[in-house]
């Protein structure tokens, strides 16, 4: 899936949109593969930091949390529900680990596994990656918005 259309699953744009390229959605299982190419260009390496910019964690937990959410939509969707004003938004961020720091140049990956779906509540476990090295893990919960249009 590619950027035109991640942009009708997702409200997020620059400089919030964190997903680049959607490599896999496997419905069976419940998962998501997603990309972010990370450049020196991105507005906020300005501030965080000059002369050593590393993404911010909150935004690779944002970027986790926007493939999750097309993860969600796309399983609604398979389901054969109409998702044109459905909106997904965090509830809670737990066990969050940040293990190595996402730098200009990096491809993140983003793997992503819906494990629990009671109503419009979905439980995720959240993994980022760059060349296979795990760079932060978090388990996210999410609640569906049915007719946020």
């Amino acid at each position: 899936m590619k950027i035109n259309e991640i942009m009708q699953y997702l409200p997020h744009r620059y400089p919030f949109l964190l997903i680049d390229r959607v490599i896999e959605v496997n419905q069976a299982e419940g998962a998501i593969t997603a990309q972010k190419n990370v450049t020196i260009n991105e507005p906020f390496f300005n501030g965080h930091f000059p002369g050593s910019p590393i993404m911010p964690g909150v935004l690779v937990v944002e970027a986790m949390a926007q493939a999750g959410g097309i993860l969600g939509l796309k399983l609604l969707e398979a389901e054969g529900r109409d998702i044109k004003n459905c909106v997904i938004f965090f509830m809670t961020i737990d066990k969050t680990k940040f293990r190595v720091p996402v730098v200009p140049g990096d491809t993140v990956i983003f793997k992503v596994q819906m494990t629990k779906r009671k109503g419009h509540i979905c439980q995720l476990e959240a993994r980022a990656y760059v060349d296979d090295e795990l760079v932060c893990e978090s388990s996210l919960k999410a609640m569906i918005k049915a007719d946020a249009g």
